[in-house]
């Protein structure tokens, strides 16, 4: 498992962009792409951009396939056990009030997220 810092913040800012930030790198595109596509489904939506079912239906308009991870361990499964287990594919992994993007078992974002538990995670189809 590694982590890689990623900031495609146009100005380098460090702010509450994890949503925008997931999905510049999942999707392969520049974050200001990624925040029209979360205020446009918001506005479809009748909701804020930065809520979990905007990102939802933002991941599935581009071919994820979201699943809940197991509640066996609840404190016992952290993302770097993730990345280890899921070392190929393309991943938007979520922690409640956060997420990252995992590409080949590598975590992106601004902080490491390893030792947090995930709750969830989106996959393309073809990469599972």
């Amino acid at each position: 498992m590694a982590y890689v810092f990623y900031n495609p913040n146009p100005v380098g800012r460090f702010t509450i962009d994890c949503m925008p930030r997931a999905l510049s790198k999942v999707l392969d595109i520049d974050w200001d792409t990624a925040s029209v596509l979360l205020c446009n489904n918001a506005i479809k939506m009748a909701t804020v951009e930065c809520s979990n079912e905007v990102l939802a239906a933002v991941l599935r308009q581009n071919g994820f396939y979201r699943e809940v991870i197991d509640n066996n361990c609840p404190d016992c499964y952290t993302a770097e056990e993730f990345c280890n287990e899921h070392f190929k594919g393309t991943y938007v992994l979520g922690f409640g009030e956060h997420v990252c993007a995992v590409i080949d078992g590598v975590i992106y974002d601004t902080t490491n997220p390893s030792k947090t538990v995930p709750l969830y995670f989106w996959y393309k189809n073809s990469d599972n």
